[in-house]
């Protein structure tokens, strides 16, 4: 099952569009996750529209429609691997143990929010932490990014951050 993992996209404030690169991989996903902060509903109707699956949250720069059509947390068992997403952990320190602390039952935690990629394990190994970054708006970051990965039964594997380039 091979997974498409995005966050932060800010449409159409950071970007006009989404990146090329990232539109041609949505048919190839089985599973495409968004971790907030898209902010207008036209890209929900997009990934909607094209996902074969698609599992969102609102963020903090979502407003009313979007946060009426997108939980805060989202949770789903994929191939055996039980899922979360959320857009905020709070600050990078102390970030593994919050995380093991709030959410005991999942395997993977897919978050956003600080535009900043992240892999990293919690719980003693048992918590796998996520974020992809952002494939329209960089930051303080070198490259835009996002995140894919295959989930085999009862495991995630193959988690490959892509770059987008630096402009953008």
């Amino acid at each position: 099952m091979r997974l498409l993992l995005m966050s932060d996209t800010h449409l159409p404030k950071r970007a006009k569009r989404l990146p090329d690169e990232l539109l041609a991989e949505i048919p190839r996903a089985d599973v495409v996750i968004h971790a907030g902060d898209w902010v207008d509903a036209d890209t929900l109707d997009l990934l909607e529209g094209r996902a074969k699956r698609l599992i969102g949250v609102y963020g903090n720069n979502d407003g009313p429609e979007l946060r009426a059509r997108l939980p805060e947390v989202a949770y789903a068992e994929l191939n055996g691997v039980r899922f979360g997403v959320v857009h905020e952990t709070g600050p990078a320190q102390g970030r593994e143990g919050r995380c093991a602390g709030r959410f005991p039952d999942l395997d993977v935690l897919v978050f956003g929010h600080s535009h900043i990629p992240w892999d990293s394990v919690a719980g003693d190994g048992r918590l796998r932490l996520l974020n992809p970054g952002s494939p329209t708006d960089r930051r303080r970051q070198p490259y835009r990014t996002y995140l894919t990965a295959v989930v085999a039964p009862g495991e995630l594997r193959d988690v490959r951050l892509h770059r987008l380039g630096a402009t953008g």
